[in-house]
């Protein structure tokens, strides 16, 4: 091993005191390895500390009080906004919309711009590494417009069918969905050429960000594309709070998602006129607490640098596909460590995932077992479930060593 890579596991080991949940055992003499990012991150203590900041000093409703703890509320919600606003490289905060989560946020694009465009016989694109919240929403919006949607399928070793995408992308499809990072086999795909060849033929591009935004550097001026959903909870911040950034031209063009407070500038009797962006699309009460953790979460990242958290993920993966090669009976799905991020999921022969996960848990490691909102994927592959770890920023080598373990442990269990 190289000093360099010494040098930032030592790093990583002294960063880990930031995420009180990693320093606690999991039963007596059984310390926790969290393995499960990709389902959701641990929070450091700048975040846990942020919310609890805010509701001791400064909680209250934002935007229409003109009391100091409504103005400081407003000033931390919309500081959020900027944070964010900043770490994908949008060009407004106008194009920074808060929602619950990236499910919600491909949604609000389904049944706004898509009720508004999508027409009998359209077609809509998407992918067979798609997660379920970027599939069932097009589904519902084509049952309900009489449109049809066609998925791009996927190599054996985990990538795209270019020449099929190329194909589909030649019926001239109205919308083109995607994942940047597939939350399963950890393909990383092309964005950038993905969404300029969509665009030639005068396609719209969504791109599911969930697993992207928290682990590597997203430009969304470089990627090109023209919607991009991402949740807090996997990047360090709170459940409850995601965003959908649109480009603001289409953003304005596209009706309003749910009615109610906020999202008005003037309400009649009879009809309403919406307000202006972001708000158009933020009804009611926001997640003003869960924007400051974001907000501090994305302040957590920076200080990092999203740059050294890819590099640190892609030595902790290259580890973890090297190792897991070692167990016999294990096989890994997806493509080679430098076209992937820090996720493996994988089968040992004989054993059903859930199964390796029981068994993984006594030791402390703690890993997901199932269809991971994957099912299409899992059946391109003839898999009921397969067994995911997942690596983050606080992840370690010892962390893949201890899984490594288990799996041994796994194997003697089953014979």
């Amino acid at each position: 091993m190289d000093s360099a890579r010494v040098d930032s596991m030592e790093a990583v080991a002294a960063r880990r005191s930031d995420f009180p949940a990693l320093a606690r055992e999991v039963r007596p003499g059984v310390p926790l390895i969290y393995l499960d990012s990709t389902a959701t991150s641990q929070k450091p203590l700048a975040v846990i500390e942020a919310m609890d900041r805010y509701y001791r000093q400064s909680n209250a409703n934002v935007h229409r009080g003109i009391h100091t703890l409504a103005e400081e509320a407003t000033a931390l919600y919309e500081g959020g906004r900027e944070k964010v606003r900043a770490l994908i490289k949008a060009q407004s905060v106008r194009e920074v919309i808060f929602t619950r989560n990236a499910t919600e946020s491909i949604n609000l694009v389904a049944y706004t711009w898509g009720r508004a465009n999508i027409k009998p016989r359209d077609l809509i694109v998407y992918t067979e590494m798609e997660h379920h919240s970027n599939l069932v929403p097009w589904q519902m919006l084509a049952a309900e417009k009489g449109a049809e949607v066609r998925a791009v399928p996927v190599t054996e070793d985990g990538e795209l069918d270019r020449a099929a995408l190329m194909a589909l992308l030649a019926r001239r499809p109205k919308l083109v969905c995607v994942t940047h990072m597939s939350n399963v086999l950890g393909t990383i795909n092309p964005i950038t050429e993905i969404a300029a060849e969509a665009h030639t033929v005068g396609a719209l591009v969504l791109v599911d960000a969930a697993q992207s935004v928290p682990h590597l550097p997203v430009d969304v001026q470089t990627l090109g594309a023209d919607f991009l959903a991402f949740s807090g909870h996997k990047m360090c911040g709170p459940t409850g709070i995601g965003v959908l950034w649109g480009r603001q031209s289409v953003l304005e063009g596209m009706p309003p998602f749910l009615g109610g407070g906020d999202m008005i500038r003037r309400v009649h009797l009879y009809d309403f006129k919406p307000n202006d962006l972001p708000y158009k699309f933020e009804a009611g009460t926001p997640p003003i607490a869960e924007a400051v953790g974001l907000g501090a979460a994305v302040d957590y990242l920076n200080s990092i640098g999203m740059d050294a958290i890819q590099a640190h993920e892609q030595t902790i993966t290259a580890y973890a596909l090297e190792r897991l090669e070692e167990v016999p009976g294990v096989r890994v799905y997806g493509p080679a460590a430098e076209r992937r991020g820090g996720v493996a999921a994988f089968s040992v022969a004989g054993v059903h995932p859930h199964d390796v996960a029981q068994i993984l848990d006594r030791f402390g490691v703690a890993v997901r077992a199932g269809h991971h909102c994957a099912m299409p994927l899992h059946d391109r592959y003839n898999l009921p479930a397969t067994t995911r770890a997942s690596f983050y920023l606080y992840s370690t080598l010892a962390d893949v060593d201890r899984l490594i373990d288990g799996l041994y442990q796994v194997k003697k269990v089953f014979g």
